[in-house]
């Protein structure tokens, strides 16, 4: 009998910068507590928040900027499993479950690493052409997907 997996519910947001839409640079983070993984800002969901409440609060308490303006939602929730390295941490969930948000910052939003309980030590903003150089590689296939619907979309 397989056994039922827990799926975290999380938020993601793939953060353009203020240039967008004149140029199109995507804000990544390198995470402080996985050696070499970069990845867009994510977190949880809590109890009786919405998907939008938490994005904005995720964004303030990772990146220390809520000030975006969010241009387009997923129209689905996507899941993945943790790679083992990272399931124990995260017990007991075995995956996630994700809703994606392409947010623009807000041409004054600054970006502040040093937050409460910081979760990124670098960030920066890269072409698309590069941005997969620095994904963490169990992330990749579902970046690419959002991305591309993006992109299919137009908003991109």
């Amino acid at each position: 009998m397989e056994q039922n997996k827990r799926y975290r519910p999380n938020v993601a947001a793939i953060v353009l910068s203020s240039k967008y839409p004149e140029k199109v640079e995507f804000m990544i983070a390198l995470r402080n507590d996985v050696a070499n993984a970069w990845q867009f800002p994510q977190g949880g969901i809590d109890e009786g928040e919405s998907p939008k409440e938490a994005l904005l609060r995720e964004l303030k308490e990772e990146i220390g900027t809520d000030e975006v303006e969010i241009i387009a939602e997923y129209p689905e929730w996507i899941s993945y499993d943790f790679p083992k390295v990272i399931a124990k941490k995260m017990y007991p969930y075995d995956g996630q479950k994700q809703k994606y948000f392409l947010v623009r910052l807000k041409p004054k939003a600054k970006i502040d690493l040093d937050t409460k309980h910081p979760e990124f030590k670098e960030f920066k903003f890269v072409p698309y052409k590069d941005l997969f150089k620095y994904i963490t590689y169990f992330k990749r296939p579902i970046y690419k997907k959002v991305i591309d619907y993006f992109k299919k979309k137009g908003y991109i």
